[in-house]
């Protein structure tokens, strides 16, 4: 008997089992105590008791056994209702599912030579035959059931009815102890990855051809050393099996779109973190993959986080909304998407709570450093709840907005760059004044001659003035970098799915699902993988943000002629007679007479003077930047009761001692216009040290 294996006298007594929760993200039959059954019809096979939630990780685990690599197919399941057995038994299940090792049971070694002369063999499983599998088919008996039990819904009891990969004879019939099999793709699992298979699909959809695949992947083999996996056996028949897999893929599964939503979310539980129907024809949608969980393990933790809410609220039966976090290079990748019937912002008190688990089941210790929105009517106590991190105030979407309806009800330049500077105003002014509508009622005083875009505004933003002041007063705001990102994000996914060939499809919500989760998802995986293996660069779209792109540009590039700073000119890249003016620089509302900026977009000029006005205080800080140097005083000036908080506020203080000194050092030395003394932080930080000395 087995060292991990224990005794039991009666099947009856499972209940009373241990359940066994491996902590590691993926686990297998050696990560568990087995006990060995006698008597009934499970007799002398094992069994265990686990989370009903961990089986994927369990079935995961036992394919990556290294000495019998294999995947588990589902060899049969079935299903029972709550309340259809009136005297369960101890082991009776709402669930059965059988997986059997893909190496088997059929065993077609003896007569891969001769098939055509056993066109009548049967397989003993008396499942007929398996098209496409005959070469797989070793006599591989390694096989185990999943019981969901009917008494406790979240347990499963693991009944090993066969643990070793051996034919019937007892001998190895796959893996590296068979001999038969060295040399060939029998030493691996009989499939390729997920991983791999991912990576395929996504190059057959942004256009890479099949001989491009089958060439890279080969190089890929050979710069390893020669093949290690199954994967290294990728063929051409492969490749033509995931290319007829989205040839004929479709997203319509039904005439009622609701029920092609209800058969997607069926078909596709991996990637569905949450779906709940709230009425017939109600119902919140959430989708992740596991590439999508894995990045938002990667570059959330310890960093933002951030809202992209309502996208095509005009032209799509229901508003998008979609979680975003930020590349090194600032580029916002997509980490979540959600389908709500309602646009409110009340639908994520549903479903961020069992975002956010399912990623801490990953990984316990993630945690993201801020959260920021972008619609000031999101419930904020959830978000607090489920993030447990700080929450910042996005004005991407206010500032696009205004900007392109300016653009396009006024014609005169001189008059958009007066009416944005004014409209920056009514924000700026939040922060202090108690009474926004004030500076809201000047603003349409003085530019009462424009009527059109006046008339816009009192119909969409008249009553959500208070809204965002009250968020203004109360939130930290993000800075133009992460603006950028975002507006970069929301441009790609309004050319992708909102382009004319698709105008019919945009009332139909498993059409927006197929999109999502098939190209768009895509894009977005085959970006990463270039940008961090070198390969296919030509192939990507300019993933590149605004921010990034104004890195580029040098500090001598940026000209300032007028003294009193009412605008400053940079030289263009691409043609050095040429300048753009930017209007009201420093500001998260400048204005830029360069074509990219004129369409409503952040262009990469104003974000550089936006950063040469903040390293050289030549013009008034951003709105983020009064902000967090208010708050940060404020706190300065009255430490926190609690050692935590306080520890991470002087961490914070510390820090701006640091760039306050490095300012100071740089005016000093002629560099930067004398630094007024910041005497209150001065205080504040002695005091706030002085409170922890005392605690």
């Amino acid at each position: 008997m087995r060292s991990n294996e224990q005794k039991m006298a009666r099947m009856e007594d499972i209940l009373n089992l241990p359940v066994q929760d491996p902590p590691c993200a993926e686990f297998s039959a050696a990560h568990i105590n087995w006990v060995k059954v006698e008597g009934g019809r499970q007799g002398g096979d094992d069994i265990a008791l686990i989370p009903f939630s961990r089986v994927d990780d369990f079935v995961k685990g036992e394919s990556a056994n290294s000495e019998c690599p294999a995947r588990f197919r589902i060899e049969s399941r079935r299903k029972r209702s709550e309340g259809s057995v009136s005297k369960p038994r101890v082991d009776g299940y709402l669930e059965y599912t059988l997986y059997w090792c893909s190496y088997g049971p059929e065993d077609y070694r003896d007569c891969e030579s001769d098939i055509g002369d056993n066109t009548n063999h049967k397989p003993t499983s008396g499942k007929g035959s398996r098209p496409g599998r005959r070469h797989m088919m070793r006599g591989c008996l390694c096989h185990f059931t999943v019981k969901r039990l009917y008494t406790r819904p979240l347990l499963a009891l693991i009944i090993y009815n066969q643990r070793n990969h051996v034919d019937k004879t007892g001998a190895p019939c796959h893996g590296i102890l068979d001999r038969d099999a060295v040399g060939t793709r029998a030493m691996y699992a009989p499939r390729i990855s997920e991983e791999l298979r991912q990576k395929v699909m996504s190059m057959l959809y942004v256009g890479i051809s099949l001989d491009d695949i089958i060439q890279h992947q080969t190089m890929e083999v050979e710069r390893q050393g020669g093949p290690s996996s199954r994967d290294d056996f990728l063929t051409r028949n492969d490749v033509r099996n995931m290319e007829r897999v989205i040839r004929q893929s479709m997203y319509q599964l039904h005439a009622d779109d609701t029920q092609s939503i209800r058969m997607w979310v069926q078909r596709h539980q991996k990637n569905v973190f949450f779906f709940q129907e709230t009425s017939a024809a109600d119902f919140v949608l959430g989708i992740q993959t596991e590439w999508q969980v894995q990045q938002m393990i990667r570059f959330g933790h310890n960093s933002s986080v951030a809202s992209h809410s309502s996208f095509g609220l005009n032209k799509l039966r229901y508003p998008l909304c979609t979680l975003l976090v930020f590349d090194t290079y600032q580029n916002a990748i997509p980490v979540a998407w959600i389908i709500a019937t309602s646009s409110d912002g009340h639908h994520i008190r549903m479903w961020m709570g069992p975002l956010v688990e399912r990623i801490r089941a990953k990984e316990p210790g993630w945690r993201p450093h801020a959260f920021l929105m972008d619609d000031p009517t999101f419930e904020i106590p959830v978000i607090r709840e489920a993030f447990r991190c700080r929450i910042m105030l996005c004005l991407w979407y206010i500032r696009r907005a205004w900007i392109r309806n300016l653009l396009k009800y006024c014609c005169n330049f001189e008059v958009q760059r007066e009416m944005i500077k004014h409209l920056g105003r009514i924000l700026y002014s939040a922060r202090n004044d108690p009474c926004t509508l004030d500076t809201v009622v000047e603003f349409m005083e003085i530019f009462i001659d424009q009527s059109t875009f006046m008339d816009n505004f009192k119909d969409h933003w008249l009553s959500k003035i208070e809204i965002w002041a009250n968020a203004m007063r109360t939130f930290p705001v993000a800075n133009l970098e992460l603006h950028a990102a975002i507006e970069s994000y929301h441009l790609r996914l309004k050319s992708k799915l909102l382009d004319e060939p698709h105008t019919e499809s945009w009332l139909r919500i498993d059409w927006l699902v197929h999109a999502l989760t098939s190209e768009f998802h895509a894009l977005y995986w085959f970006d990463i993988y270039s940008e961090e293996t070198g390969y296919f660069k030509i192939m990507r779209e300019g993933l590149t943000n605004s921010w990034y792109r104004a890195l580029h540009i040098p500090d001598v590039d940026v000209i300032i002629d007028d003294q009193e700073l009412r605008f400053v000119k940079v030289v263009s890249q691409s043609n050095r007679g040429l300048a753009y003016t930017i209007w009201n620089p420093g500001s998260e509302f400048s204005l830029c007479d360069c074509t990219w900026s004129s369409l409503g977009n952040l262009c990469k000029h104003v974000i550089k003077v936006g950063i040469f006005c903040r390293n050289r205080q030549l013009a008034r800080p951003s709105f983020a930047a009064q902000i967090y140097h208010q708050t940060l005083l404020s706190l300065l000036q009255n430490p926190p009761d609690d050692p935590i908080v306080l520890d991470h506020a002087i961490l914070h203080a510390t820090r701006l001692q640091q760039d306050i000194k490095s300012l100071e050092d740089l005016s000093n030395n002629g560099l930067l216009q004398p630094l007024p003394p910041l005497q209150t932080a001065g205080h504040g930080f002695d005091h706030l040290m002085s409170a922890q000395h005392i605690s």
